[in-house]
């Protein structure tokens, strides 16, 4: 009984934390749905099915290619140009802050070449009349300028004319955006939009009274009338083309001033392609790919959006390559909400398991995060950069309402280099706020994952914890966000938090061999009932498994899973977690301040700058931490309602 006193304490606090959900946005998001995984074979060729192939910039001038071809450039186009190409000749250039390219004279004469041709059928100044003007098949190049669409801007947020599309059907209350809104009002929200279907051809599915509509597949979809379409710059790199949703002097820094909500929205258009762009300042993302099959965005830059530098929701067949992505207050990527393709595949929409997006060859840093996924499942990311963040890494399974395919399962991080992790956003002179407080200094964190696997990363130099993995109860995860009727009920106490495997990895050690030590490199928090999560075969700061550091340490006989250390044994009836009720209680003061919007250090560590591991100030906190002080829990008491309210506030170890 006292356990369940204890849980049920820490679900009822917790339930202020999915509140501010859906009120951070600036307006309220429809529903969303699975695409169909199929290829549609109305278009011809078939849009979806797979990640598209890019077309190639020269293929543009092709009078028998594929689709037709609109050239959108400025006045002074080529003359960016030709001052790019031979700075690229002379410097070089860069796809991203580790991927620096020379350009030969030759390529230089052969791009300068193409694009005066270009120029000479240039007809648009501005790219969404470009856009609107294209069908199926279709490409639009776009000549080197920063381009701030004054006609888009020119559109308030909430047309008059489009109040009769929104709608109640959303997990988020009344009055969302529907996507016949978007269809008629495409620039209300979005500097730049690319529709892909027509108007849905009958009324959509309602919320029972326990769950959300079954989220296999877009109700009453239109027809293709923007799939397999091509979004390019022409220019040397992404740095040539700008499409800016702010002010331009704020430069690729933090914005003066954002005029739309998102920089380029991606709407139901199947077989997407953008390429050698920059996206920035976008009040909330830079770009937006909604219940899309299939697409690809390559050589690309996103900066300072005040939520995510990619957010890919509810699609599929996704692939992110060479990105350069920094600056934004919830993440650089955020595959949210992906298809049900891992270990709760159904075998019928989804036939087989497969993993549906893939992030790679990435640098994403200062950032809250450089990889969110909130219901990411089945994604792929590996042979990124992720440093400089305040987390590098996170999944998990909250807000399972408005995010399709709960709980969050089936991620595969590899061939990662996480490290410096360490960036502090809640500091008085950061250059970003956070909309989602996560701790300072981690590499990586699962909330509420499942049969995830963190394998072969190099994660190093985090001052916290080079990986972290957190339990989240369903009744947490399923909490009402204010919605009526609620969006999902808990399956069960603990469906969150299982089978999780981190094997390969080389921890606080640079890929140079040089040790560079976390925090601490594996930290759990044991919440009870969890099962199959286990830590094997990695190694630590001198290249030895004995080198490993973990919270809790590792078994007295390697190979085994013992309750009170960190499980080996993946299989073992024995693995499964005790409880710890000194971390249960961090958790619980941390995320009831998060609740309540207050981000003061003294309730909650996370907020708090971790000291450097090795200095003197580190070695201080852990003896303080071994001596059997306590943490006051006046403060949060106050927070929580008093003593003798929903928590007892009896004092209890701070972990620092």
């Amino acid at each position: 009984m006292r356990s369940r006193c204890r849980h049920g304490a820490l679900a009822l606090i917790l339930l202020a934390v999915l509140a501010p959900a859906g009120g951070a946005l600036a307006h309220v998001e429809r529903t969303s749905y699975w695409p169909d995984p199929r290829p549609d074979a109305s278009v011809t060729p078939a849009a979806g099915g797979e990640v598209p192939a890019a077309r190639t910039l020269a293929s543009a001038l092709d009078a028998s290619a594929l689709g037709t071809a609109r050239v959108v450039c400025q006045p002074d186009s080529m003359d960016r140009l030709r001052a790019s190409v031979a700075k690229a000749e002379t410097d070089g250039y860069d796809i991203r802050p580790h991927d620096h390219r020379s350009l030969s004279t030759a390529d230089g004469d052969s791009l300068i070449a193409l694009n005066q041709q270009l120029f000479d059928q240039c007809s648009f100044s501005e790219i969404q009349p470009a856009v609107t003007a294209s069908g199926n098949n279709d490409r639009v190049v776009i000549m080197p300028g920063v381009y701030t669409e004054p006609s888009s801007r020119a559109v308030p947020d909430f047309p008059p004319e489009c109040e009769q599309y929104r709608t109640d059907n959303s997990d988020h209350g009344s009055g969302a955006v529907s996507y016949e809104y978007q269809y008629h009002c495409p620039n209300a929200q979005s500097l730049v939009a690319v529709i892909g279907r027509a108007p849905d051809t009958g009324p959509l599915p309602t919320s029972d009274q326990f769950s959300r509509p079954d989220p296999h597949g877009i109700p009453n979809a239109g027809a293709c009338i923007r799939c397999n379409m091509q979004i390019e710059g022409s220019g040397v790199s992404a740095d040539d083309v700008v499409l800016d949703a702010g002010d331009v002097s704020s430069g690729n820094g933090a914005p003066l001033g954002s005029k739309k909500d998102v920089t380029l929205k991606v709407d139901r258009a199947d077989g997407f392609v953008a390429l050698n762009m920059t996206l920035r300042h976008a009040a909330e993302h830079d770009a937006y790919v909604l219940e899309t099959d299939g697409y690809l965005m390559d050589r690309m830059k996103y900066f300072y959006a005040g939520e995510y530098g990619t957010l890919t929701f509810t699609s599929d067949h996704g692939l992110t390559e060479n990105c350069d992505s920094a600056g934004h207050g919830d993440s650089a990527v955020y595959p949210g909400g992906a298809p049900d393709t891992g270990a709760q595949t159904d075998g019928v929409f989804y036939p087989k398991p497969r993993l549906n997006q893939e992030i790679r060859d990435c640098d994403l840093h200062h950032s809250n995060l450089g990889y969110s996924g909130t219901m990411g499942n089945a994604t792929w990311v590996h042979d990124n950069n992720f440093w400089g963040n305040t987390t590098g890494i996170a999944t998990d399974s909250f807000y399972a309402g408005g995010h399709p395919g709960y709980p969050q399962d089936s991620a595969v991080f590899e061939d990662n280099r996480i490290w410096s992790n360490n960036f502090n956003i809640y500091a008085d002179d950061s250059d970003i706020t956070s909309a989602t407080p996560v701790p300072i200094g981690v590499g990586i964190l699962i909330g509420g994952g499942n049969y995830n696997a963190v394998r072969q990363n190099h994660i190093w130099d985090n001052w916290r914890d080079g990986t972290m993995l957190i339990g989240v109860p369903d009744a947490v995860s399923c909490a009402p966000d204010g919605a009526a009727p609620p969006k999902c009920l808990p399956k069960n106490y603990d469906s969150t938090s299982h089978h999780n495997k981190y094997y390969g990895n080389v921890m606080s050690r640079t890929p140079d061999g040089q040790p560079s030590p976390n925090g601490v490199d594996f930290w759990w928090d044991e919440m009870a009932n969890n099962s199959g999560n286990c830590w094997f075969g990695n190694v630590g700061s001198d290249g030895t498994a004995a080198s490993v550091t973990s919270d809790p340490p590792p078994p007295p006989m390697a190979g085994t899973s013992i309750p009170k250390f960190l499980p080996e044994d993946c299989d073992a009836p024995t693995n499964v977690g005790a409880g710890d009720a000194n971390k249960q209680q961090m958790e619980v003061r941390c995320l009831a301040a998060i609740g309540a919007g207050n981000w003061d250090p003294s309730l909650c560590d996370w907020f708090q700058m971790p000291a450097k591991p090795g200095s003197a100030a580190a070695k201080a906190a852990k003896k303080l931490s071994l001596s059997g002080e306590t943490a006051t829990l006046t403060p949060f008491c106050r927070l929580a309602g008093g003593l003798g309210g929903t928590l007892s506030c009896r004092p209890f170890l701070h972990r620092v």
